[in-house]
């Protein structure tokens, strides 16, 4: 049995709603991120010095941690339901090469934005970089259902993890962005409502 450890609506979500797409069974185990304590009573930094989520472990105590890493091995799992590209081809870096912007250039940004101590000027400016990187992503999306083309695949779970992070820092998304019909279409995926639920993020 998998378990995953996780924290309501952060990037956790992405491997929590492919766990729920590629049918996995797992467990979820919430942390408190502040005092570093898992729902189940542990401590959370014997699980993952890091001190971060997402970590995905096993019951011999095996972890692996780091949101691609996670994702790019569930979609391994369970190749029938092409949510990655096969090892070696063109398309698999092309994968790769999505989740590391998604990772570096977007999802890094969002850290100084939790932090009270940083001058709200930064965090304004952060926001534009923000903005002008999903402006990139959503170029790139054009008319295309999902980031690869025409196939749903783990990048798209983690953009829309990180999608969710713009609603709570009020990062206003332009309307005519396709990006917004973009998150409709993945926040209605069974799988994505299912993970939402189970967090506590809707009812």
């Amino acid at each position: 049995m998998l378990t995953l450890y996780y924290y309501p609506g952060a990037c956790s979500l992405a491997p929590h709603i492919i766990l729920e797409e590629g049918g996995f069974e797992f467990e979820l185990n919430a942390v408190d991120l502040y005092q570093k304590t898992t729902e189940s009573g542990g401590d959370f930094l014997a699980i993952n010095p890091k001190g971060c989520v997402p970590v995905l472990a096993w019951e011999d105590g095996t972890v692996l941690t780091e949101v691609g890493a996670i994702l790019q091995y569930l979609g391994d799992q369970v190749p029938e339901k092409g949510l990655v590209p096969e090892a070696g081809t063109m398309d698999r870096y092309r994968l790769q090469e999505t989740l590391s912007y998604l990772s570096s250039e977007i999802h890094k940004l969002f850290g100084a934005l939790y932090h009270p101590e940083i001058p709200d000027q930064y965090k304004e400016e952060t926001k534009k970089t923000i903005l002008s990187r999903l402006a990139y992503l959503s170029g790139q999306l054009g008319d295309r259902d999902y980031l690869m083309g025409e196939t749903y695949t783990v990048a798209d779970a983690y953009l829309f993890a990180l999608l969710g992070f713009t609603t709570h820092f009020g990062i206003e998304i332009a309307a005519d962005s396709p990006l917004l019909t973009y998150m409709g279409r993945v926040a209605n995926r069974r799988a994505v409502v299912n993970a939402l639920r189970k967090e506590g993020l809707i009812e």
